[in-house]
């Protein structure tokens, strides 16, 4: 705007043009140190220790990857992150949560895809837009989840346990990290291909609902931290969801190699802020998330826990957003009755 218009400008609201033209100069002086007190400000973040919403309860498969991130992130950004569980709804309750604060910095969200794709296809009514509402940060890195089912039940084999449900139907329950959830969608599509009957029971998150299959209150849960009870056979472990075998069980073959050709569901955790982060503290974030995912330390402890360390650009987090959306309303359709 030109100094002559910006005096038209004030005759309209009862200025002297000379007055605003003089006041119009002063902005155009002080802008420049407005700059620098911004840029001074980015430059001091973070200025308190970092908020990290984890939308799933604790001690799940999440808390664990966001509690190894956020030790070396918290080192590289000179304040600690604390994460904070709010659970329930599949993740829906902390993802929205986070679109409420302000854009500062110093609330984060470390989500599963389940709140930013699957939600984005299941929820007809979803609270929040999974790409306008926030600002992403980085794609942390993909898993794939592993079945599991209670020791008591019949079948060591993907085809025996198939048989088995088939001759029970309705009679076994499946746990979910909530209705909706990227655990729910996988149980479903299971159910679909397998042409099996199983009752789902969502819970506020994977790790309760892992707690109720290990005691056989549920007899079956799709989770990606199961590896522990695996191990120490609390449970036993059918099959793996992702395309490729899991680096942790390179024998166990995929559920697709075991007689579901064609089931592939990889899953990823990710990094957000709030709609309108600063670009400047939004890039600070990311190169903490790229320092984190290359220190050989959180590699053995991620890679050990199944997870492909990525570390993306923000732009490449929203394209992968979209991307597995469109996915996922396509097998969505293949479902009889949707995911609800």
């Amino acid at each position: 705007m030109s100094l002559q218009t910006f005096a038209s400008f004030g005759s309209l609201i009862n200025l002297r043009p000379a007055r605003l033209i003089r006041l119009g100069l002063y902005l155009i002086a002080l802008a420049p140190c407005l700059g620098v007190l911004n840029c001074s400000w980015a430059q001091n973040y973070p200025t308190r220790p970092i908020r990290v919403i984890v939308p799933y309860a604790a001690g799940g498969y999440s808390d664990q990857i966001s509690r190894i991130l956020a030790e070396n992130m918290g080192k590289t950004l000179g304040q600690p992150l604390i994460l904070e569980a709010k659970a329930g709804g599949g993740g829906r309750i902390g993802a929205e949560a986070i679109t409420k604060l302000p854009p500062d910095g110093h609330d984060l969200l470390m989500t599963t895809n389940g709140t930013h794709t699957y939600m984005a296809v299941t929820e007809k009514n979803l609270s929040y837009d999974p790409i306008k509402d926030f600002t992403p940060i980085s794609l942390i890195g993909t898993y794939g989840l592993l079945m599991v089912v209670n020791p008591s039940v019949p079948g060591k084999t993907l085809p025996d346990f198939i048989e088995h449900v088939k001759k029970n139907p309705g009679k076994l329950n499946y746990a979910t990290s909530g209705v909706g959830s990227g655990l729910h969608f996988a149980g479903e599509l299971f159910k679909s291909m397998a042409n099996v009957d199983m009752v789902h029971i969502p819970y506020k998150g994977s790790g309760p609902g892992m707690q109720d299959v290990i005691a056989g209150t549920c007899q079956v849960i799709f989770d990606g931290g199961a590896k522990p009870f695996v191990d120490a056979g609390k449970v036993r472990l059918i099959g793996t969801t992702s395309a490729k075998r899991d680096p942790r069980y390179p024998q166990m073959p995929t559920l697709a190699e075991a007689g579901l050709p064609g089931y592939d569901l990889t899953y990823w955790i990710g990094l957000f802020g709030p709609k309108g982060l600063p670009k400047d503290i939004q890039m600070k974030l990311n190169a903490a998330v790229k320092i984190a995912v290359a220190d050989a330390q959180v590699q053995v402890k991620l890679n050990n826990m199944g997870l492909n360390l990525i570390g993306s650009s923000p732009e490449e987090l929203v394209a992968d957003i979209r991307q597995e959306t469109e996915k996922l309303r396509a097998i969505a359709a293949t479902i009889p009755g949707g995911v609800q």
